[in-house]
């Protein structure tokens, strides 16, 4: 549940009000979060204790499908959309690990998290490392500014965690990732993850969320989620619990909740 809300005046959002980054913050561990966000997050894990573990997995999972890109794939680009605040092993510290020359544009819509990427998210010099203040609402926006930094002739990892979840099925989200790809050429990858809603937990921890937050969560079927890769191909082993995809080591036991996926735009 990476943020893209913002305060109406385009300020700092209500801190007397939890918001998405502040609370993934939080079920991370983190420090960047106010009594409203703990108070959300908490309420989140009283129906669903393995909500913090989900969030582990996700954000493990990012680290591992930015360095199949990087290193499997050879990209040398990457559009990280519903970014979130920084926090260790962010997609451009991963990718420039394995190859310094890497570019990598983030986007967010919370105040927020601007202020914490300018501060952070600092690029190797043989890279480059930019911040958009965009919707993934408006992706020809993103798009038309993301290619300020990137070559969109040249393939371009795709990173949608958790961001597709925060987009209501009446505002087609499916038609968001088509018209991002669709810009992209053959080559380029999408990374995605996103919760279920295969568990009566999970989905009473999210109403319980979606109660105190400005915005809402949105689970969706495992079949719905597939459906956002229509157009690539599934790289092994295709649409799988984030915590099956290429595991580092043996798979550690964890919640079935979150789905994830590397694939390859044709």
């Amino acid at each position: 549940m990476d943020a893209i809300d913002q305060a109406p005046d385009g300020g700092i959002p209500d801190a007397g009000k939890p918001h998405s980054a502040r609370v993934w913050n939080y079920l991370l561990g983190g420090e960047d979060n106010t009594p409203a966000d703990r108070a959300a997050g908490r309420a989140v894990l009283e129906h669903f204790p393995d909500f913090a573990a989900v969030a582990r997995h996700q954000r493990l999972f990012l680290r591992r499908a930015v360095r199949f890109l990087a290193e499997e794939a050879g990209l040398r680009q990457f559009l990280d959309i519903g970014t979130g605040l920084p926090t260790a092993d962010n997609t451009h510290q991963v990718a420039q690990r394995v190859a310094p020359d890497s570019r990598i544009v983030y986007v967010d819509h919370d105040p927020l998290v601007l202020l914490h990427a300018e501060r952070l998210l600092t690029s190797t010099p043989e890279g480059s490392c930019a911040y958009l203040d965009a919707d993934v609402r408006d992706p020809e926006d993103i798009l038309a500014r993301a290619a300020e930094t990137l070559d969109l002739t040249r393939p371009v990892g795709l990173m949608l965690f958790g961001v597709m979840g925060q987009i209501p099925d009446e505002d087609d989200p499916w038609s968001l990732v088509r018209t991002l790809a669709g810009a992209l050429p053959a080559g380029s990858h999408l990374a995605l993850t996103d919760g279920t809603d295969t568990g009566d937990a999970l989905n009473e921890a999210v109403a319980a969320y979606n109660g105190r937050s400005v915005h809402t969560y949105h689970l969706r079927s495992p079949e719905r989620i597939a459906a956002f890769f229509d157009g690539f191909d599934l790289v092994p082993p295709g649409l799988v619990r984030s915590a099956e995809w290429r595991p580092d080591d043996a798979v550690p036991a964890a919640p079935a909740h979150a789905l994830a996926a590397v694939a390859r735009l044709r």
